[in-house]
C-alpha cells in the first residue's frame, strides 16, 4: 500500500527494462499485443509478526511505520486484537461450518442456501501437464459449433440440479460458490467474527481465476470435451460492448430472465454509470475508464491488484482499480434495477450472492481475468507486475473439481495462465492508447467558487457533487497520488462515484476528459456489519502533465456521486507523494 508517511516507504525490486506505457498501434497485428515482455520481479511484502516488522527484498521496514499508512499493509484498522495475525495469509474456509445469508435491512433470508456439499477429505491440488492449450473465445465471435457446445455444457450442468442437487458439479451448486465466498457464508478460519471476503483486495483476482479454471474443466467433462473454453466478454472492445447475443436466446440455457430489460439487443454496456443516451459517449467512456484503470492511474502493484488481507483482516481493505471499475460497471449495468419488487436485490448479476446463477457472470468474469494477463503482459510501465508475498502467494480457496474432489488450492499457483492450460483469443485492444486530450487551456481554480477546504467539509457526504480544496504535497508537475481515506458505505448498495481534478466544465457524462481521475464502485453483499469501510489512492503524474498545474500548490479535487451517493462518506481526502519505485 502506498504510504502516507515521509519515513515510509514500499520498496520493490527491478521492474525490468520498458520504462513507458505501450505505444502499440492500433492497427498492429494482434499477436503484438500479447508479445512477452521481460517480467519485473514483483511487489514484494511479508508479514513477520515476531520480529514486529515488513520484510522485503530489499530490508527491513518497521511495521510501527507501516500502519502510519493507508491502514498498513494489511489494514492495520482492519485486523482484530490478535497479534499472529499479522503473520499469515488467510486460510482455506471450513466448509462445516458455512452458514446462510441473511439481507441486512430486514433480517430476512437471501433465498440463498449457500453453503456447499461436505467432504470428510480435503486434496492439495496439482495441476496436471498441459496436454492441450484451450483458448477462450470472445464470445460475439465464438463459432457456432464453440455455442453448441456451450449450450449443451450449461444444459446438463443446469439438469444435474434435478437429478443430483447434491453434486457439487450442478449448476446452482457452481453458483453457490460465489455466494458463500463473497456473501458472508464462510468465516475466517480462527476469526469466527470475520468474514472469509474475495472481493475488494488483492483476493479478487487469483480466487475467480481459480473459480473459473474449475468451472471450465467442469463444463469439458460433462461433454467429454477436454479442450472445451469458457467464451469471455469482450466489453473492452466496441465491437463486443453489447449484451453477446448467445446470451440473449430466450430458448438457450444461457438465457437468464432477471436482467435489466433495457440490456438486449443493440444497448452498449454503460461500465461508468454515467446514464448518457449517446452511443459514442458510452463508447468513449467505456475506453477512457479501462485505459485509466489499467494505465493511468497505476503506478503501484496494488493499485491494480487491490490491497493486502491477511488472516484476521477485516473484509474490504479496497478493491484494485480494475475490480472497482469496469467489473462493478457490468454488474450493474446487467443486474435488475427494482429495488421494491420481488428482486429488490438486483438479482441476478446485481448481487454477490445471485450473480453466479446468471450464465453471462463467468463469461463477464471470463473478461475480468484476460484484463488480469493483459496487465501483466502487454501494459509496459515501471510498475511491478507481481506480488511476491507469501501472505498472497500462500492464501488458500477450497473447490470441487471436475471429479467431485475438494481441492485445496493456492493464490500463488495461478498467476501465468498457460500453466493453468488455457489461453485467449487475439483481439485489438482499443483503450491502450485512449489518453484523454490535454486540457485546451490552464484550468483557474478561482472560478471553481463552490470549492471548500477539505478541512471545513470532512467528513462529507456524497448526497451531492462534492468540490474540496486539497494542499499540494510540492508545487508544480510533482510524482503525487490522491488518496480517499474511510470512505465508508453501506455494503448493501450499488455505489458509485467519479473523481475530476481542477474540473471546470462539469460535464459529467464526459470521462473522456483530462480532469478525470478514476473511479469507485461497489457490487451489493452481505457482510456481518452493514457499513464497510475503505480507501481508494489514484495517480496525479499524468493528469498534471494533461491539465497544466504548473505554478499551483493546491488542487480542486471534484466527486461525483452516480449511484446511492447519500450511503457514502469519505473521511480524509490528501495529496501524497508517490513512492519511490525501487530498481
Amino acid at each position: 500500500m502506498p504510504c502516507l508517511q515521509a519515513s515510509c516507504t514500499v520498496p520493490s525490486t527491478n521492474p525490468g527494462s520498458h520504462s513507458s506505457f505501450s505505444t502499440h498501434p492500433l492497427s498492429a497485428k494482434p499477436s503484438h499485443f500479447f508479445a512477452k515482455p521481460s517480467r519485473s520481479h514483483g511487489f514484494q511484502v511479508s508479514c513477520d509478526a515476531k520480529k514486529n516488522v515488513e520484510s522485503t527484498s530489499q530490508g527491513k521496514i518497521d511495521r510501527r511505520n507501516m500502519l502510519l499508512g493507508l491502514g498498513g499493509l494489511c489494514g492495520a484498522a482492519n485486523f482484530v486484537s490478535n497479534p499472529v495475525a499479522y503473520a499469515d495469509p488467510v486460510q482455506a474456509p471450513d466448509f462445516t461450518k458455512c452458514g446462510d445469508v441473511h439481507d441486512f435491512g430486514s433480517g430476512a433470508a437471501l433465498d440463498a442456501k449457500c453453503c456447499p456439499p461436505v467432504s470428510d477429505k480435503i486434496i492439495d491440488y496439482k495441476l496436471p501437464p498441459v496436454q492441450i492449450m484451450r483458448i477462450r473465445p470472445a464470445a460475439h465471435r465464438a463459432s457456432k459449433e464453440q455455442v453448441a457446445k456451450y449450450e449443451a455444457a450449461i444444459k446438463r450442468m443446469k439438469e444435474l440440479d434435478t437429478t443430483d442437487p447434491e453434486d457439487p458439479r450442478g449448476f446452482m451448486q457452481q453458483a453457490n460458490i460465489h455466494c458463500a465466498y463473497c456473501n458472508g457464508g464462510h468465516d475466517q478460519v480462527g476469526f469466527k467474527d470475520l468474514d472469509f471476503q474475495v472481493h475488494n483486495s488483492w483476493l479478487f483476482f487469483p480466487f475467480h481465476r481459480w473459480y473459473l479454471y474449475f468451472y471450465e474443466r467442469i463444463l469439458g467433462k460433462l461433454i467429454g470435451d477436454p479442450t472445451f473454453a469458457l467464451p469471455f466478454w469482450n466489453w473492452d472492445n466496441p465491437k463486443g460492448m453489447k449484451l453477446p447475443p448467445i446470451f440473449d436466446n430466450h430458448n438457450s440455457p444461457l438465457y437468464d430472465a432477471l436482467r435489466d430489460p433495457k440490456v438486449t439487443g443493440s444497448a452498449i454496456a454503460d461500465l461508468t454509470f454515467s446514464g448518457s443516451t449517446d452511443n459514442l459517449q458510452l463508447v468513449a467512456n467505456n475506453l477512457t475508464l479501462i485505459y485509466s484503470e489499467m494505465v493511468r492511474s497505476v503506478s503501484q502493484t496494488i493499485d491494480f491488484m487491490g490491497n493486502p488481507y491477511c488472516a484476521g483482516t477485516g473484509p474490504g481493505p479496497g478493491a484494485g482499480s480494475s475490480e472497482r471499475g469496469s467489473h462493478t460497471g457490468i454488474h450493474w449495468w446487467v443486474g435488475t434495477k427494482d429495488t421494491t419488487g420481488p428482486n429488490k436485490f438486483n438479482e441476478d448479476m446485481g448481487n454477490f450472492y445471485s450473480a453466479g446463477r446468471d450464465p453471462v457472470f463467468y463469461c463477464h468474469h471470463s473478461n475480468v481475468d484476460r484484463m488480469w494477463t493483459i496487465w501483466r503482459d502487454v501494459v509496459k510501465n515501471d510498475v511491478p507486475k507481481d506480488i511476491t508475498s507469501s501472505n498472497y502467494l500462500n492464501a488458500e480457496f477450497l473447490f470441487y473439481d471436475e471429479n467431485k474432489r475438494l481441492v485445496r488450492v493456492k493464490a500463488g499457483d495461478c498467476v501465468d495462465q498457460k500453466k493453468l492450460g488455457y489461453d485467449y483469443d487475439r483481439i485489438d485492444l482499443p483503450w491502450l492508447n485512449y489518453r484523454p486530450p490535454k486540457k485546451a487551456a490552464k484550468a483557474k481554480v478561482e472560478n471553481i467558487s463552490d470549492a471548500k477546504t477539505a478541512a471545513s467539509v470532512l467528513p462529507v457526504n456524497l448526497k451531492k457533487t462534492v468540490r474540496v480544496i486539497v494542499p499540494k504535497s510540492t508545487k508544480g508537475e510533482a510524482k503525487e497520488r490522491l488518496v480517499l481515506e474511510d470512505i465508508e458505505t453501506d455494503t448493501r448498495k450499488f455505489i458509485k462515484f467519479d473523481v475530476f481534478i481542477n474540473d471546470e466544465d462539469d460535464k459529467v457524462e464526459e470521462l473522456d476528459r483530462a480532469e478525470y481521475a478514476g473511479s469507485f464502485a461497489q457490487v451489493p453483499h452481505k457482510t456481518k456489519k452493514k457499513n464497510g469501510k475503505s480507501n481508494i489512492s489514484l495517480k496525479l503524474t499524468d493528469i498534471y502533465k494533461d491539465i497544466d498545474v504548473s505554478d499551483d500548490d493546491t488542487i480542486v479535487v471534484t466527486i461525483v456521486p452516480r449511484s446511492n451517493g447519500e450511503d457514502v462518506t469519505i473521511g480524509g481526502i490528501k495529496v501524497v507523494p508517490e513512492p519511490a519505485q525501487s530498481n
